[in-house]
């Protein structure tokens, strides 16, 4: 936890560099923005049909340039962002505007869909939860539809998309069979999907924090309520924007959904307006458990002076009785009888008992 902070503030100072290196710069410039998260990018291409699918993995650009596909429908994916020179071969290959290629590298990009004419460019994020500290941390993930084609670019390898390779080799559903816009629907749906494993890792930490903050406040519950509250607006500023997305490509024309697939989207439609719900409600939980948590401190604050003030108050008779036979007159009652000291114990004695009696049966010594 010590050094998380500092972290924080070096990953802000390199993205506060980073668009300070594209000022004054062209539109279009091939600039890696954000943290580099591979050591080298892995470009892997899917060619498949009805009835047949070939999987290569290229090492190098020149391997890539001189491959020709040869089955009619092609899933190009990348890992690593931060060559440019791997991004313009693509750009050049595809026929990619160059503002597509330079949103494709700055990956600070708010979910959102462009059409392009001849192809549609997507953005989306897909989230990750460290397992050690259960922080939340995301990734971009662009997406390229075209009418035969599909290109995904990641920041780096993370598996999410591995269950939808699988759906192509072993030919399951209609993958193969409804072409490159359905394959489009597919990863959209797993990007969605990921967003309600997020959202039940929020819920269940919510939970948790709130039976923390009935029983009793830990020192540490009000860092972890602000880090749940940070998590859950990123979140949203996610889920949001991509509601949007999916929502307007339900309303696009027929150039790169045909009507099989419409259905399928309204379906995520429905995905996105369920996790937006969901988060809603933890957004809420979390705004009312700072109002439980300031009222339990609040109220063990109270108890605690309310016992300070009894402890005090059953001790005043005392200290009066011993200030009075304190004082230094020549004659003062009790002060010349052999039990004088016994019958001022026994008055601060009595005072004090009938006190703690009195409190105890109002309840204010539990």
């Amino acid at each position: 936890m010590t050094n998380s902070k500092p972290a924080r503030s070096r990953t802000r100072a390199a993205k506060r560099l980073s668009q300070a290196s594209k000022v004054g710069l062209a539109p279009g410039s091939l600039i890696h923005l954000g943290e580099r998260k591979t050591e080298e990018p892995a470009i892997s291409l899917i060619e498949y049909g009805d009835s047949e699918i070939v999987e290569h993995q290229f090492t190098s650009l020149a391997a890539a340039q001189a491959y020709q596909p040869k089955l009619p429908v092609l899933w190009l994916n990348v890992h690593g962002l931060h060559e440019p020179e791997v991004m313009a071969e693509i750009g050049r290959r595809f026929k990619l505007h160059p503002l597509v290629l330079e949103d494709i590298l700055n990956t600070d990009q708010r979910p959102k869909v462009d059409d392009y004419g001849d192809y549609l460019f997507m953005v989306a994020r897909f989230f990750e939860i460290d397992g050690e500290s259960r922080q939340i941390g995301s990734d971009q993930v662009s997406l390229i539809l075209g009418p035969n084609f599909v290109l995904t670019f990641q920041e780096r390898p993370s598996g999410r998309f591995d269950p939808v390779r699988e759906r192509l080799r072993q030919d399951r559903g209609q993958i193969r069979k409804l072409g490159a816009d359905y394959l489009a629907y597919s990863l959209l749906d797993t990007i969605v999907d990921r967003c309600f494993t997020i959202l039940e890792s929020i819920g269940e930490r919510t939970e948790e924090l709130e039976d923390i903050m009935l029983e009793r406040p830990q020192p540490g519950s009000l860092a972890t309520l602000h880090q749940l509250k940070r998590e859950t607006l990123v979140l949203r500023r996610s889920i949001w924007p991509l509601r949007e997305v999916i929502n307007s490509l339900t309303r696009a024309d027929d150039r790169f959904f045909r009507a099989e697939t419409r259905p399928y989207l309204r379906d995520i439609y429905d995905h996105t307006v369920h996790a937006i719900e969901s988060l809603e409600a933890n957004r809420d939980v979390i705004a009312g458990m700072l109002d439980i948590y300031l009222s339990a401190v609040s109220n063990r604050v109270n108890q605690e002076v309310r016992a300070l003030t009894v402890v005090a108050i059953i001790f005043m008779p005392a200290t009066l009785i011993s200030g009075i036979f304190g004082m230094n007159f020549k004659t003062m009652p009790l002060l010349d009888l052999p039990t004088g000291f016994i019958i001022a114990i026994g008055m601060m004695a009595t005072v004090a008992a009938t006190l703690s009696l009195v409190f105890w049966r109002r309840r204010w010594l539990e």
